[in-house]
């Protein structure tokens, strides 16, 4: 390995930033990044298992079928959001599309296709384990979407907050990453994803579906959701900046009052209508 090699590995890991070219590694474009991307990748495993093995083995988590696990906490929301006749392919879709970054799992992130989506998985997992992550500015996530593969941290089996369900929040983001061909549904030029939803506003959907499947789940009248809304509004409100608090409450508390609360959520978070 190359100086420059050396390099641009000890860059990634530390930041999670790379040269979009490769240009340490020999031959032409598609070359270079084909073996650039697999050594950076084989480097990040390699450091996430040296600090893993710093740290005693993680808590085994409870044998669950993952597949029908995630089946069921999505279901209400793909129904609430699509067509009975659309239903089975995009629950067949999201309910194979989980993965829990496990020791056992870890290696699997070489399958990711952006390697900046793989260096926050590795932060992710050694968030997850109580390791130290790869850099200062390593996000503190328990769940990352990229196209139709939802990771998800080993915390989901743990106790966690009233409102949260980091499992529902990264199938919500499914949507706007899958296009209906994929799910094996029909496209066209008007209706090319699973569901059209304004860029700007996307993590305000996943938080608010996220909240939302917890108060379905929670409160059975309308009542008892509104009285719900108001406890996570007190308290419960999302962290991250790319969400407006004021807003995502006001979508729950419009979507707890609907017929179809699911759609009242899409509607808020929907693109502006073009002509």
């Amino acid at each position: 390995m190359t100086p420059g090699q050396r390099t641009a590995i000890a860059q990634y890991l530390r930041t999670g930033e790379h040269d979009l070219l490769c240009l340490p590694w020999p031959g032409d474009v598609v070359t270079r990044s084909r073996h650039g991307a697999a050594d950076l990748k084989d480097a990040l495993v390699a450091e996430v298992n040296r600090r893993a093995s710093r740290r005693p083995p993680p808590a085994p988590i409870a044998e669950v079928d993952l597949t029908d696990l995630t089946r069921r906490k999505v279901e209400p929301m793909v129904r609430g959001l699509f067509p009975r006749g659309e239903r089975e392919a995009v629950l067949g879709l999201l309910a194979r599309s989980v993965v829990v970054l496990t020791p056992a799992t870890v290696g699997d992130v070489r399958q990711a296709r952006w390697l900046g989506t793989a260096w926050r998985l590795a932060n992710l997992y050694l968030r997850s384990i109580g390791a130290r992550p790869l850099g200062p500015g390593a996000p503190d996530l328990v769940g990352i979407s990229e196209e139709t593969t939802s990771w998800v941290s080993s915390e989901y089996f743990r106790p966690n907050g009233r409102f949260e369900d980091f499992v529902v929040h990264e199938a919500a983001h499914v949507f706007h990453n899958c296009k209906r061909r994929t799910a094996g549904l029909p496209e066209t030029r008007c209706r090319e994803w699973l569901l059209d939803i304004a860029f700007g506003k996307r993590e305000t959907f996943a938080y608010a579906c996220e909240a939302y499947a917890r108060i379905v789940e929670l409160g059975e009248t309308r009542a008892a959701r509104l009285a719900l809304v108001e406890e996570l509004a007190a308290g419960s409100r999302p962290s991250d900046e790319r969400v407006d608090g004021d807003e995502y409450v006001d979508v729950l508390r419009e979507a707890a009052t609907a017929r179809n609360g699911w759609r009242c959520i899409l509607a808020r978070c929907a693109p502006p209508r073009r002509r």
